[in-house]
């Protein structure tokens, strides 16, 4: 049984972190979490492992935090906001970008890999136009488990049948107990290990970003951080999309929502 005094130590080096946030009743959700950690190492409870925890150690509170983070996610996660990339926001960055012929895409908070390797998917079965681009697709995670899995492209029979559609597992090579994204198709989604509350100035400029089901994990005040800094790095006639719970209203009004459906779709003020 965690403690009071426990919970509110955890809670607060992972609030500090990566800025996801506790309520005060998620006790066994901490306890739940944890215990694979407990259980493959010498620590016998939840009040040991604080105390290691206190004493600075950098790979231990690394690893509570990953453990921490919620990381749900599937191919084609909603259908909607990829219907809204493949109908309305590629054809259109496409007729505006045929100059330089270039595309940048991050999927923030990517988790084991599902989001942009459909992002890629979509790219390389409806847009065979864009082969000759210079497409760049950056997937970022605080976790640097989960990123290791997405690299390996590797799913399991459960994992690919939520969501990915029939006709493009021509571009996965099956095993016997597993699917693995092809060379071809991994080879465009570049990973990369980036906390959304730390410095990320080094990104380039995107035209597209998927921020999709984490900004509800984050206090208000740091919502209001992350989009500010995500306005500066999106291209003014670019696309942000939310999660379908999530919305920029009261958070910044330099969005604007694209009244398409679900989508969750976001333009800045003035490029709608």
């Amino acid at each position: 049984m965690i403690t009071d005094k426990d919970f509110s130590y955890i809670r607060d080096l992972v609030r500090a972190r990566c800025g996801l946030v506790l309520s005060d009743d998620k006790h066994y959700l901490v306890e739940t979490r944890l215990s694979p950690l407990l259980q493959s190492s010498s620590l016998r409870s939840i009040a040991e492992l604080v105390s290691a925890l206190r004493q600075q150690e950098d790979q231990l509170q690394r690893q509570v935090v990953e453990l921490m983070m919620t990381n749900e996610t599937y191919f084609f996660r909603d259908v909607v906001p990829f219907d809204v990339l493949h109908q309305v926001a590629i054809p259109t960055l496409a007729a505006s970008r045929a100059a330089s012929g270039e595309l940048a895409i991050w999927s923030a908070a990517c988790s084991t890999g599902q989001e942009p390797y459909s992002i890629a998917l979509l790219l390389r079965e409806e847009f065979q136009r864009l082969s000759s681009w210079k497409v760049r697709i950056l997937a970022s995670d605080i976790s640097t488990s989960v990123l290791a899995r997405a690299r390996l492209g590797r799913y399991s029979q459960y994992e690919i049948s939520r969501g990915l559609p029939p006709h493009l597992l021509k571009h996965l090579q099956p095993s016997s107990d597993s699917w693995t994204i092809r060379d071809d198709v991994r080879g465009m989604v570049e990973f990369r290990q980036i906390n959304l509350l730390s410095a990320w100035d080094d990104l380039p400029t995107m035209d597209i970003i998927f921020l999709r089901n984490v900004l509800i994990y984050f206090s208000d005040d740091d919502k209001r951080r992350i989009l500010s800094r995500i306005r500066q790095l999106l291209r003014p006639d670019g696309y942000l999309f939310l999660g379908g719970a999530e919305s920029t209203m009261h958070l910044d009004d330099h969005f604007e929502r694209m009244l398409i459906d679900r989508a969750g779709c976001y333009r800045l003020r003035g490029e709608a």
